[in-house]
């Protein structure tokens, strides 16, 4: 199957890179999305995203006139559909954007195109819900149109090289929709593309998410035992995994993103009575943050009044998504709890939290401070020298939530040094 025209839908964190390189492989793309702030920044030569080499990547998809910013649909051999799925206070998905997205669509559907859904999302959503809504179009899927899921698999921050490289899985409601899905996307991917259901390939998307929900759930509790037992959970985890079937991850604050955090969720809602294992380590990670504010308290005492210096903001290092992060939700407990805290993220540093002050560089954060903590790994403050620091803080106390910092490096410059899963008896 040929696509000339593609109209993607969204224009996030996945929509806008993969409208972006359909564009640059030659195909015209329009990419459209409802928020005209965003509209107008595309239109006008700025990205919202920080993503390397995005910026270059939308100059020039623009610049060739293969990419159109647009606030509604038009026309098009195919459709993407790549907008947030978010859930609600009680973990329920929220598919008011992909019902809305698909909404769109249909006056503008033709016999002969492909619509694809890339939003992760519950299990039979493409069937049980996008099929329905895109068939009052007065067409019939399978026949008339052809749909299929494929979810996105990229790591933010490694986004554009992962889009072209990674392994693509497709899945169609029926073979012939997953062989025009595989025939879109091998415009630009280099790595294997799977072709299999469409119910498979949303499974496939959560299992990944799952997977990885579940171990960081089991270091996180390590962290835990490793503080009550007296143990240094950083050594403990680097002797183990000496063992060659081993591989424990890293404990942190928490987990965020719009995808680990998130993902495990669904297969709850969707099966409640078979994913007892699923819904325990969520609940696990959602409580990190607790058992961080918890540590803080122990160090610092009663925190009303204390002035706490929190490094990091974003769920993972080097990136400015702030979607579901610990991080945040650390700052906003200790914000609860009485203290003042000042925070700096670096690659967002226009962010705005309630009850926090934010700071637009290190020394202005750290220099009233009483306690440093360090909440996420960014390669600019792990680097960070605490003797070159040291004459610029009040703070001689510093709590490393991430095992991004030398312990006896900052015993040498003067800190009392705390770091996550590591305790004295």
């Amino acid at each position: 199957m040929e696509f000339n025209t593609v109209c993607v839908i969204g224009l996030g964190y996945i929509g806008l890179p993969t409208a972006s390189t359909f564009a640059t492989s030659g195909l015209k793309v329009i990419g459209v999305d409802v928020n005209l702030t965003i509209i107008d920044l595309l239109q006008n030569g700025h990205v919202h995203i920080y993503e390397p080499g995005l910026g270059q990547l939308v100059e020039k998809a623009i610049q060739t006139r293969n990419l159109i910013i647009s606030s509604r649909p038009v026309q098009a051999d195919a459709f993407i559909i790549a907008v947030p799925t978010p859930f609600y206070g009680d973990k329920k998905a929220d598919l008011s954007f992909v019902k809305s997205a698909a909404e769109s669509i249909v006056p503008f559907l033709q016999k002969g195109n492909l619509v694809v859904l890339e939003s992760t999302s519950p299990p039979l959503t493409t069937i049980d819900i996008l099929v329905p809504i895109l068939e009052r179009s007065g067409l019939t899927a399978g026949s008339d149109f052809s749909v299929a899921y494929s979810p996105e698999r990229v790591l933010p921050g490694q986004i554009l090289r992962e889009l072209i490289e990674n392994a693509r899985v497709i899945g169609g409601i029926d073979q012939a929709s997953a062989q025009a899905g595989k025939d879109l996307y091998k415009t630009f991917v280099k790595g294997e593309i799977i072709t299999t259901t469409a119910t498979t390939a949303e499974m496939v998307k959560l299992m990944e998410n799952t997977y990885r929900d579940v171990n960081i759930a089991i270091a996180n509790e390590f962290a835990r035992l490793a503080d009550r037992f007296g143990v240094d959970v950083w050594e403990a985890i680097q002797i183990a995994n000496l063992h060659p079937r081993v591989n424990i991850l890293n404990p942190g604050p928490g987990v965020g993103g719009h995808c680990i955090s998130v993902d495990p969720w669904f297969l709850v809602e969707a099966a409640p009575d078979i994913t007892s294992l699923i819904y325990t380590s969520r609940i696990v990670n959602d409580s990190q943050p607790d058992f961080v504010v918890l540590k803080v308290k122990e160090i610092l005492g009663e925190l009303a009044g204390k002035k706490i210096a929190a490094l990091g903001l974003s769920y993972k290092p080097d990136v400015d998504d702030l979607r579901e992060s610990p991080a945040i939700e650390v700052v906003e407990k200790l914000c609860q709890a009485g203290a003042l805290v000042t925070a700096f993220e670096p690659y967002k540093t226009d962010f705005m939290i309630k009850h926090v002050t934010m700071a637009k560089n290190l020394d202005e954060t750290i220099r009233d401070a009483d306690l440093i903590i360090l909440l996420v790994n960014h390669t600019q403050l792990k680097r960070i020298d605490p003797f070159q620091i040291v004459d610029k803080t009040k703070a001689r106390i510093i709590f490393d939530t991430v095992g991004g910092w030398n312990p006896e490096i900052w015993k040498n410059a003067g800190f009392a040094t705390y770091r996550l899963g590591v305790s004295e008896r």
